[in-house]
């Protein structure tokens, strides 16, 4: 008998959001695991290397795109907020979009 896999390990916080995020929008009926599967190949494939959590990301958010749940511009939007968020958040506080300087 063959012992259970080792549980996820995430190197940061927003790893595991991701992959809770997958887990969510999958049990909520957005893809099948065959489709995540597919579509995290072909992004694999595209980037010529292993996934990573951030190709988890990309996958999702072209899934969420393809379907209809988001446009493409409101995810850079959202990217862009984040990062003013982030350049005016002071070094050890959490990044919060409501410090966007931009909103």
């Amino acid at each position: 008998m063959s012992a259970p896999p080792d549980p996820p390990v995430f190197a940061e916080p927003w790893e595991a959001q991701v992959f809770a995020m997958v887990v969510s929008l999958h049990d909520a009926g957005l893809f099948t695991w065959g489709e995540w599967a597919e579509a995290l190949g072909a992004a694999s494939r595209r980037r010529g290397g292993p996934a990573d959590y951030a190709l988890w990301l990309e996958t999702v958010e072209g899934l969420l795109a393809a379907r209809g749940v988001t446009a493409p511009d409101a995810l850079e939007a959202r990217r862009a907020a984040f990062a003013r968020a982030a350049a005016a958040t002071p070094h050890g506080e959490p990044i919060r979009l409501e410090n966007d300087p931009g909103a």
